[in-house]
């Protein structure tokens, strides 16, 4: 089975991270890893109640990060195998400029 993380930057190609030969990353260990990216990149909740669902966290997080993250290979792998992971689904696909995931 296909899997696979991509990002989407406004006027920017596609990231996308192979992790069909990686090894997957266990579920408390990713949430762990992307609660850590949150609270070190500063990132606010979306939502004006102040909850915070983990594909909100996916989004916040890659939007802090920006292109430039996304071009350190070991971060962006750790991503795609956290977001993966606390998202439970083998492809995602998360469009930075409109703040949204599919799958």
């Amino acid at each position: 089975m296909r899997s696979e993380v991509s990002v989407t930057f406004k006027g920017a190609p596609p990231v996308r991270i192979d992790l069909n030969e990686v090894q997957p990353m266990p579920h408390d260990v990713a949430r762990w890893w992307l609660d850590d990216q949150f609270t070190q990149m500063g990132c606010e909740p979306l939502r004006p109640t102040g909850k915070l669902l983990t594909a909100d966290k996916v989004v916040v997080v890659a939007e802090a990060a920006g292109l430039a993250k996304f071009a350190e290979p070991k971060w962006s792998n750790e991503f795609a195998r956290a977001a993966s992971a606390a998202l439970g689904k083998p492809v995602v696909h998360v469009d930075v400029g409109s703040l949204s995931i599919s799958y």
